[in-house]
């Protein structure tokens, strides 16, 4: 093997789909689809909101990146199916599948005890089977290109888990180390990525400057409590291009040392 170069960070001729992409204004969703972009590739934009869907993909395309628009509905199969015919219609096939789109602040500020079962598994059905629809659909893609990195959307309010959100995100912990198990012989990388508290406009609305959580989260953090969305895009980079080829079944945490593992 030839020795390491910044080259084994691009994307030039790789597709991918990040879910979630066209929510809430700055979004983390929408800098992965924007970073995947920059770096050379071909982007499929899912949201359940078209118009926003919409909207970041022209933001690609005028910005001389190559974007599709799509709506989905990742808790449906069939509507997954289409997004997935639609990508390889569009581009060809697939090579990436960033699994972000979830419920989160519906999800955090009602006790697990007093949340209703039909809203926990409205939860369970997006954040981590609506995951399990996506990868199951795309490993044909994957396999006709011989192989594919999945990159699923954990949280450090996993660790631990306490809200019917971290609950759906430690289960999402679990499905990608069981993923990972099984498509490493396809040569399929199945990663997680664990933010922490970030200054998205859904993140700043769940938890502003004056919440106690965030008082007590910067008295804890060794580096910076909060981040920008963007921030993340550097371990998403890592994770999908072949710099990362040997990392599979992992968690990374970005988070400014809020999580911390031996």
């Amino acid at each position: 093997m030839p020795d390491f170069t910044n080259a084994r960070f691009d994307l030039d001729g790789k597709v991918a789909i990040v879910t979630g992409a066209g929510g809430r204004g700055n979004s983390i969703g929408r800098a992965y689809a924007v970073g995947l972009a920059n770096a050379g590739a071909s982007v499929v934009v899912a949201d359940l909101n078209k118009e926003g869907a919409e909207r970041v993909a022209a933001e690609i395309n005028d910005g001389g990146g190559t974007a599709l628009a799509i709506q989905v509905d990742i808790a449906d199969e069939a509507s997954v199916a289409a997004m997935m015919e639609a990508t390889r219609s569009a581009f060809g096939g697939l090579d990436i599948l960033v699994n972000n789109a979830a419920l989160m602040v519906e999800a955090v500020g009602t006790p697990a005890i007093q949340t209703s079962i039909a809203d926990f598994e409205r939860l369970m059905r997006v954040n981590l089977t609506g995951a399990l629809i996506c990868s199951k659909a795309a490993v044909p893609l994957f396999q006709a290109r011989g192989g594919g990195k999945i990159v699923n959307q954990l949280s450090a309010g996993a660790f631990p888990a306490q809200t019917p959100y971290g609950i759906s995100k430690v289960a999402l912990l679990g499905l990608t180390t069981t993923l990972a198990t099984e498509l490493g012989r396809m040569n399929i990388n199945v990663n997680a990525i664990a933010p922490g508290m970030t200054m998205s406009d859904a993140g700043k609305a769940l938890t502003p400057e004056d919440s106690p959580f965030v008082q007590a989260a910067m008295a804890r953090v060794v580096k910076q409590p909060r981040g920008e969305p963007q921030d993340l895009v550097g371990a998403l980079l890592l994770l999908c291009s072949p710099a990362g080829d040997w990392i599979t079944g992992q968690a990374l945490n970005v988070d400014g040392g809020f999580i911390m593992r031996n």
